[in-house]
Order: structure tokens, then C-alpha cells, then sequence
């Protein structure tokens, strides 16, 4: 009876695991990388979204135990409870999972089409990039542009899932990707204010280490001119402006104001809520198009 118990239970805890390597890039990345997908897209068949879904959280796990293996000594400052500091899984099965994770996500993406899969290979050379070769502890620019580079394979695999044609983006998607690439090129900082006493153990050169004054107000700067632009570039009506205007005053305020890990913590929330109704503002241009056609 016991033994029969005992596979379910190592089935769960194991699945539990994998959650937990990904568990903080749901709301940074599987989220707002599906809703920038169902909108620029667009999604046109709802079965689609639990593929996306599937397919972003999956590339996720093969980065973030890439990420989370490179160096352990890291998480037992800033995330404890992570499977390899809570000893959940061990070192050496970590990495076997991390090489293992490739071809599969090659595998899964392949499914779906050529490009998919292009796009799935992007991914894994720029983790490597970031992981293996060090671009995570170089210059803040060089990390900063191999992380914009790496949603852009993120969003264009999703994209192409969402779609009705998986081997092709029309121009609206591709300006959404294009967009996003530079949002994040210029606001990835924003993960790294509540990170500051561990990069700074590890010597990790960000942002808010190299240029601690002006890091804040920059940020806050940033996301009101994206959301301006966006609004602009997207045929926002003047409701949905105002409200995204407000929302990036809020978010840049609560950055300015904060001071502890608490804080920050609780700024990036927000600032992954900013993130999201940026990725889905292709949809007012989809919406006014549609109308007028």
C-alpha cells in the first residue's frame, strides 16, 4: 500500500521541484510573454494559450536551472527556498537536468514548427551566453542587451504558437517583439534594486551598484516615456493613456520611494503589472484595424 502511495508522491514532488526553479519568472516572464504573444499574435484560437503557456514555461525551466546551477552559493543569500538550496535536488542532478532540458525543449519546439524551433535554439545560445560564458557578471549594457535578446526568442516562439500560421509573424508582431526587446533592454534593472546585497557579495556589476543615485529616477523616467510612446505607437484611445500614464507614475514613485529588499520586492510586483498591460497594448491596434476593416 505504502510503496503504491509512495510514486504519486514522488511524482509531485518532483513536479514540485521543476516549480520551484521557475517559480519567481512566472510573473516576469510566462506571464507577460503570453499576453504580449495573444495580443500581437493575435490569439485567434483559445486551445492555443495552454500551449504558449506550456512552451514559455518550459524554455523557462531550462533557463532558470541554467541560471540557478551556475551559482548556488548565490540563492543561499537572496533565495533560500530555490530546490538547491533547500536541498530539494542535488547539485549534480541539477546539471544533468540543466544539459537534458535542451534537446527537449528543441524537441517540443519542433513540434510545432521550424521556426518555433530557431527560435527555441536562439534561446538556449544566449543562456549559455549569459550562464556559461559570464555575460550575467559582465557590464550592465552587455547583460542587459544578451537579456533583451533572450525575451525576443521568448516572444517570437510564443508568437508563433499563438498564431494561426506557426512559420510566420506579420508586421504587427514583429514591431510588438521589437518593442518589447527594447523595454526590456532599457528597464531590466527594475529585478535588480531587491538583489543588490547578493550581487554585490558575488560581484556583480547592475545598475543600482554602478550608479546608485540616478538608477532610481531613471527607471521611473523610462517607464513613462515607454508608456507615452506606446500608447502613441499603439492608437491608444485617451482612457486607456491616462490609465497606463498613472500606472508608470506609480510604479516609478514606489521605486523611488523604496529602500529595503521589502520595498523593492514589492515595487518589481508592480512593475511586472506595468510590464504586462504594456505587452498587451498591440491589441488597441488590433482592435482599431479590425473596426475599420
Amino acid at each position: 500500500m505504502f510503496q503504491v502511495l509512495a510514486v504519486p508522491y514522488f511524482v509531485l514532488y518532483q513536479l514540485y521541484t521543476l516549480f520551484l526553479f521557475t517559480k519567481s519568472d512566472i510573473k516576469t516572464t510566462v506571464i507577460p510573454i503570453t499576453v504580449l504573444a495573444a495580443a500581437a499574435a493575435p490569439l485567434t484560437n483559445i486551445s492555443h494559450l495552454p500551449h504558449i503557456i506550456f512552451w514559455v514555461w518550459f524554455h523557462v525551466l531550462q533557463f532558470d536551472v541554467s541560471n540557478q546551477t551556475l551559482d548556488p552559493e548565490e540563492d543561499e543569500h537572496n533565495k533560500r527556498d530555490r530546490p538547491l538550496p533547500a536541498k530539494r535536488i542535488s547539485y549534480r542532478n541539477a546539471v544533468i537536468l540543466r544539459w537534458a532540458l535542451v534537446p527537449a525543449c528543441w524537441t517540443l519546439s519542433a513540434c510545432y514548427s521550424l521556426e518555433t524551433m530557431y527560435a527555441s535554439m536562439a534561446l538556449v545560445a544566449l543562456t549559455a551566453i549569459y550562464d556559461e560564458f559570464g555575460a550575467h557578471s559582465g557590464h550592465w549594457a552587455v547583460r542587459n542587451l544578451v537579456n533583451a535578446l533572450g525575451f525576443v526568442s521568448f516572444e517570437v516562439g510564443a508568437s508563433l504558437i499563438a498564431g494561426n500560421d506557426r512559420h510566420f509573424l506579420d508586421n504587427t508582431a514583429r514591431l510588438s517583439v521589437l518593442c518589447s526587446a527594447g523595454i526590456f533592454f532599457t528597464t531590466i534593472q527594475s529585478q535588480d534594486f531587491k538583489d543588490v546585497e547578493g550581487d554585490t557579495l558575488i560581484g556583480r556589476q547592475t545598475i543600482p551598484i554602478v550608479h546608485p543615485t540616478i538608477a532610481a529616477p531613471t527607471l521611473a523616467l523610462l517607464l513613462q516615456c515607454w508608456a507615452l510612446g506606446l500608447a502613441y505607437l499603439w492608437h491608444a484611445n485617451l482612457m486607456t493613456t491616462i490609465a497606463i500614464s498613472v500606472l508608470s507614475l506609480w510604479v516609478g514613485a514606489c521605486y523611488l520611494r523604496s529602500g529595503s529588499v521589502k520595498e523593492y520586492q514589492r515595487s518589481f510586483y508592480l512593475y511586472n503589472v506595468w510590464l504586462t498591460v504594456m505587452h498587451g497594448l498591440p491589441l488597441c491596434w488590433r482592435m482599431t484595424t479590425s473596426a475599420l476593416s
